[in-house]
């Protein structure tokens, strides 16, 4: 379900965004030099390492974008995936520990019920199918309301920021929270703190995306160093499917399930 790599495999958004007519004079685009210096910050041992050449994606002859709209869409994958992988990370500790909610999930299906089906693929597999769809869906919306950053991550806009759900105009309903940064801690840091903090960040994402594939990897049988004595719970679907038999039900489902990965 995630997209977990230090940096994306191939940079192929669904569609261009609409190249803007004017520019808002306090946006400023990033260039190599910028990810060359941001990689010392991060790392000053490895440095900038960009072995497939995805930062240059915009400065071939047939892209459609330019070289800072390229890497402004590298910069806000990378910073939005290292932070679903921070959650999974923690997640999948919490869930092979059979830490669950003490109510029902829904009608009298316990969440523990769910807790005790394994590891925590296997608990995603024993969702009830209107609950997978509720999360995706719910994915779903927070992905729109991330892309209406203005101006866009693609256009000068500050990669890996969030819109704030107060004013969104398509929003029906007030929001007492923002999503990203929900109780104003970051309006109290200094402009160095606020780097110091986004250097940490994209290396503990860096992190997390490696430790969640290593978790995968592991349930799956293959061994992984430091990881091969932790007791992870041995996963037998697909850890790249959404669906299970569970959800047979739904168009497409049956003949998806017809298709193993064999690592």
């Amino acid at each position: 379900m995630l997209s977990l790599a230090a940096a994306p495999i191939a940079f192929s958004p669904a569609a261009p965004a609409p190249r803007a007519t004017a520019r808002v004079s306090d946006v400023r685009m990033e260039t190599v030099a910028d990810l060359e210096a941001l990689a010392k910050k991060c790392n000053p041992v490895v440095g900038f390492y960009d072995p497939l050449g995805l930062a240059m994606a915009g400065t071939v002859e047939a892209s459609p974008f330019t070289e800072a709209e390229a890497i402004g869409w590298l910069r806000h994958a990378e910073i939005k995936h290292g932070r679903v992988a921070m959650a999974a990370f923690v997640g999948f500790i919490v869930q092979s520990n059979g830490i669950s909610f003490p109510w029902n999930l829904q009608g009298d299906l316990p969440y523990a019920t769910i807790a005790a089906a394994g590891g925590p693929a296997a608990q995603w597999d024993a969702l009830p199918t209107s609950a997978k769809l509720q999360i995706l869906g719910f994915i779903g919306l927070l992905e729109y309301f991330g892309e209406q950053q203005s101006p866009h991550y693609m256009r000068g806009g500050k990669p890996g920021d969030y819109p704030s759900l107060k004013t969104l105009p398509m929003i029906p309903h007030p929001v007492p929270l923002d999503l990203f940064d929900p109780f104003g801690l970051q309006s109290k840091m200094s402009p160095e703190k606020k780097e110091k903090a986004l250097v940490a960040e994209i290396n503990n994402g860096r992190l997390a995306m490696i430790g969640i594939m290593g978790f995968m990897a592991a349930s799956k049988g293959l061994q992984v160093p430091l990881l091969d004595n932790l007791g992870i719970a041995p996963y037998d679907g697909e850890v790249m499917a959404p669906f299970s038999s569970v959800d047979a039900s739904l168009p497409f489902v049956s003949e998806m399930l017809q298709y193993k990965l064999h690592l």
